[in-house]
C-alpha cells in the first residue's frame, strides 16, 4: 500500500515539476502584440490610395492562377492572402482588389511595387469586413507588377504584418 501511495506522489511530483517548466519557460505576451502584429516598414515615397467600393452589380472577379493563355478580362491574377488581408491584380484595367477578411478594427491594404522604377502604391479597403474594394492604376503594359498584402491601421496610418507577397504579374495578363 505504500509502495503505490510512493507511486502516486512521484506521479504527482513529476507532473507538477513539468507544469511549472513549461509555465516558467513560456514568455509572457506584451499588451501591444496581442494579436501577433508587428510593424512593416513601407518605403517613403510609397502612395496610400484609399480603394473604392465595386460598381454595384459588379461581380468580384475569378481568382485565376498562371497560365500560358491570355488572362480573361475577368480574371484577377496574383491571387495573395495573409491574416486580414487578400489581393489580387485584374490586368485589363489594371486593377488591384482588396478583400478585409477580419473583423479587428484594421483594414486590409494590398501593395503594388513594379519591376520598371515606379513607386510603390498601396491600395487600403477602409470599408470593413467582408467587403471588396478596388484602386484603379495604368500601370506600363510590358512591365511586371508584384502585390504584398498586409494590414494596415487608419488611426496610427502604421503598416503591420503577418504579410504575404505574390510572385511577378505581367500587367498584360500574358505569362
Amino acid at each position: 500500500m505504500r509502495a503505490k501511495l510512493r507511486v502516486k506522489l512521484s506521479v504527482l511530483a513529476g507532473a507538477s515539476a513539468l507544469a511549472l517548466s513549461v509555465v516558467a519557460a513560456t514568455p509572457a505576451l506584451a499588451d501591444d502584440s496581442s494579436e501577433g502584429l508587428e510593424e512593416v516598414q513601407m518605403p517613403a515615397d510609397v502612395e496610400v490610395l484609399e480603394g473604392v467600393a465595386p460598381v454595384p452589380g459588379t461581380a468580384v472577379p475569378f481568382i485565376g492562377g498562371a497560365s500560358k493563355a491570355a488572362a480573361a478580362s475577368g480574371t484577377c491574377l496574383g491571387a495573395t492572402s495573409a491574416y486580414g488581408a487578400k489581393g489580387c491584380f485584374q490586368p485589363h484595367g489594371d486593377v488591384v482588389w482588396s478583400h478585409d477578411t477580419e473583423k479587428d478594427g484594421m483594414s486590409a491594404a494590398v501593395g503594388v511595387y513594379t519591376n520598371y522604377g515606379r513607386a510603390a502604391a498601396v491600395c487600403i479597403n477602409k470599408l470593413g469586413v467582408g467587403t471588396w474594394a478596388t484602386c484603379n492604376k495604368d500601370y506600363s503594359e510590358d512591365g511586371d507588377v508584384r502585390l504584398r498584402v498586409l494590414r494596415y491601421d487608419g488611426d496610427t496610418g502604421k503598416f503591420y504584418q503577418p504579410q504575404a507577397w505574390s510572385g511577378w504579374i505581367p500587367v498584360d495578363g500574358q505569362y
